[in-house]
């Protein structure tokens, strides 16, 4: 469930992708009416929920057959590990399961094969009870539908330290908004401490440039386009950054663990988390935990990042009507909000976000961090192209990590990067 899965499924989309480009563009499956009757027996696939959330899902099951008799769901459950290369072999195989939970990024191949039902065609009634943001984030760039029904959403807000922010002479009550404002008191965090205290412990990854407000990629969905004046600009700043200390030394190999522990120990002033990490702030931070501040993301666009989990069905099931209905069933409303309450994640439903549970506080911290979060849920993008693959991160990555380090100019820095993550996006 937590946000990380995401990532662990981007490692193989590559993977993905060279065994179901022989699938073809879907001719000769299942029918796209979902018109019909919903009835006939189906299977819906889960990635990694069994173990925690198996009496719910029995529930979800049992309620959906109640209301449509002459159904039968089958239930399979797969481990996180190796899930994309089970999707591969069953992709390629042609025994892909009827309703597929995916993740845009497991997603884009198997609409790219055809093997995804496009809902903006079979099942544009539904497309109202969902956010905005979260329907877009199942569309595949260069191709025209929607090609899952939005599932749960996650997005984390920003942490800061307020005694650190208070001690460098800025407002604790006042934190960042957007990248001027970060660049800003970031810098002046910087001279304040002599160097010693940092804002930042991560390096700029491709949702930074998205929110800074910098193009991504093209509409076609045939190149990346992050290297613009935009892009440039970013890059630039986060070198003057590094440069005096205000980003951590050590952020060019910085994992989410590491940058935890910068922040827990009070090395750096601000950090992403989660309720997870307030109680850890807690037990082992107390001087940390008292002075904690929640945020929002830094953005200049006004829209955070989100990330999104899907329900795909099909396109060669060979019950449409039930297949849809059963994917519609599991992200509605209802089912969305009684999954939330089980874990903490949040609904892709609109106007679910209004509901008490995401807006009325209780003293606790994990309704503190539910509540900042779900705020800034409202009109959230997947700012990660769908195309955007764990390789192409990397060479992100490593690209960045050298304009920082002063060997290259950050404008050649973001050309190489789109230079290779094209050449990338070609292979695929």
């Amino acid at each position: 469930m937590p946000i990380s899965r995401r990532t662990l499924a981007a490692a193989a989309v590559t993977a993905l992708v060279l065994p179901l480009s022989a699938c073809g563009s879907g001719d000769g499956g299942g029918s796209t009416d979902a018109s019909g009757k919903v009835e006939g027996d189906i299977t819906f696939q889960t990635w990694n929920l069994r173990a925690n959330f198996k009496d719910y899902f029995n529930g979800v099951i049992a309620g959906f057959e109640k209301k449509y008799p002459g159904t039968h769901v089958k239930w399979v459950d797969q481990p996180a590990e190796g899930y994309p290369d089970k999707l591969s072999a069953d992709a390629a195989a042609g025994t892909l399961p009827d309703v597929v939970n995916v993740s845009p990024d497991l997603l884009a191949p198997l609409a790219k094969a055809g093997l995804a039902l496009d809902l903006d065609r079979a099942a544009a009634k539904y497309k109202q009870e969902y956010l905005p943001g979260a329907w877009a984030g199942d569309q595949i760039p260069g191709m025209t539908g929607t090609y899952a029904f939005p599932w749960y959403l996650n997005t984390g807000p920003l942490f800061y330290n307020k005694a650190l922010f208070e001690k460098a002479g800025l407002d604790p009550d006042t934190p960042p908004k957007t990248y001027d404002d970060l660049f800003t008191q970031a810098q002046q965090i910087a001279d304040k401490s002599g160097g010693k205290v940092a804002t930042l412990a991560n390096i700029p990854t491709i949702e930074d440039f998205g929110r800074y407000g910098a193009s991504l990629m093209n509409q076609d969905g045939t190149g990346f386009t992050f290297n613009d004046a935009k892009g440039v600009e970013l890059l630039t700043k986060y070198k003057k950054l590094y440069d005096a200390k205000g980003l951590d030394p050590q952020a060019l190999t910085a994992t989410p663990e590491s940058a935890g522990n910068k922040f827990l120990t009070q090395a750096v002033a601000m950090n992403p988390g989660s309720a997870l990490d307030l109680e850890n702030f807690k037990k082992q931070a107390p001087s940390l935990y008292k002075n904690i501040g929640i945020t929002d993301q830094i953005t200049n666009t006004g829209h955070v990042n989100m990330y999104v989990m899907g329900a795909m069905v099909n396109s060669r099931t060979k019950h449409t009507p039930a297949a849809v209905a059963f994917a519609h069933y599991v992200t509605d409303a209802e089912h969305q909000m009684s999954f939330a309450k089980e874990v903490a994640i949040f609904p892709s439903t609109a106007g679910s976000l209004d509901d008490p549970y995401f807006t009325k506080e209780d003293g606790t911290d994990e309704t503190r961090v539910r509540i900042a979060a779900a705020k800034s849920l409202k009109n959230a993008v997947n700012y990660t192209p769908v195309l955007f693959s764990d390789q192409m991160k990397t060479a992100l990555r490593n690209e960045v990590a050298k304009a920082l380090q002063g060997k290259q100019s950050p404008e050649a820095a973001l050309d190489n990067a789109v230079k290779e993550c094209d050449q990338l996006l070609k292979q695929g």
